[in-house]
């Protein structure tokens, strides 16, 4: 049940996270049929991943923690507030370079994984670029909006398909399918209440892809930098938070009642049978979603 940002699972420019790579399960082990986690804290789908497995979710974590959230938005919120200020967007894109080279250093000194601050670095850059060639501060967002378009086009095509692409993305972190694809697939599509969660979820991420487009593509072509700033701030990171948590309402019912986890809940042996039965019926009231 949900308790305010922490919720227990028994009982995530996708733009600004998910698009920079805050998101990464890091030093994973994965052990067992079940593919349970370990190590490290589950970021964005990879803590999806867990919701059927009795285990802490947090929407905190799944955003990358106080430190991941930090780091994706204070480039683009230095670039809004600088260029508003000084209206110099040479200054503006010299500052925000500084400060994403800096987040890289910093978890360099630390001996912390860099790979999501890099790729995070990354988009930056190209964000960054585009507005300084084009001499146009608005420009700095033209990167997040093809990013925005290509994931829900993407979405789009696998709901047309009748592979989900959120329950694509969580399944294939919880079992990566090596050998037999077809049984793999059959294994989560076939459960209807599972294949109806990830459906619904996926219409989610692309509804917030397409809210996104919406709202801040105007705001671009009028040329309201700082409007469409703070749009991009306010529709990253809370945005992101929002779809997170409810991706995981919706599915960690009908993952938990996956046969996959129902036979790992078996008792092992006879005299857990009674306890086990009671296990049973505690979550035999159906899907929350």
């Amino acid at each position: 049940m949900p308790r305010g940002l922490g919720m227990r699972a028994g009982a995530n420019d996708w733009n600004v996270v998910a698009m920079n790579g805050s998101h990464k399960l890091d030093n994973p082990e994965i052990e067992g049929e079940g593919h349970s986690f370990a190590g490290g804290k589950r970021t964005g789908f990879a803590a999806l991943a867990a919701a059927g497995g009795g285990e802490d979710f947090s929407v905190i974590d799944a955003i990358g923690g106080p430190r991941g959230v930090v780091e994706s938005m204070l480039p683009g919120f230095v670039f809004v507030v600088l260029f508003v200020i000084t209206n110099d967007l040479r200054m503006t894109v010299i500052v925000s370079a500084v400060i994403a080279v800096l987040q890289v250093v910093a978890r360099l000194l630390q001996r912390q994984s860099v790979l999501g601050a890099l790729s995070g670095l990354a988009a930056v850059a190209i964000c960054l670029v585009w507005a300084w060639k084009s001499n146009e501060a608005r420009n700095y967002y033209a990167f997040g909006f093809i990013t925005n378009i290509l994931y829900a086009a993407l979405l789009s095509v696998s709901l047309a398909c009748r592979v989900p692409g959120v329950g694509l993305i969580v399944e294939f972190i919880r079992s990566v399918p090596t050998s037999h694809l077809r049984q793999w697939l059959a294994q989560w599509r076939d459960d209807v209440l599972l294949y109806r969660a990830y459906r619904n979820v996926t219409l989610l991420w692309v509804a917030l892809f397409l809210v996104r487009l919406i709202v801040q593509v105007p705001l671009y072509y009028t040329n309201h930098v700082t409007a469409l700033g703070t749009a991009r701030l306010l529709m990253g990171i809370p945005f992101w938070a929002l779809a997170i948590w409810v991706s995981y309402l919706l599915i960690a019912t009908p993952m938990r009642h996956h046969p996959r986890f129902v036979s790992q809940a078996q008792p092992q042996d006879g005299g857990d049978c009674e306890h086990g039965d009671d296990d049973d019926a505690s979550v035999s009231d159906g899907p929350r979603s």
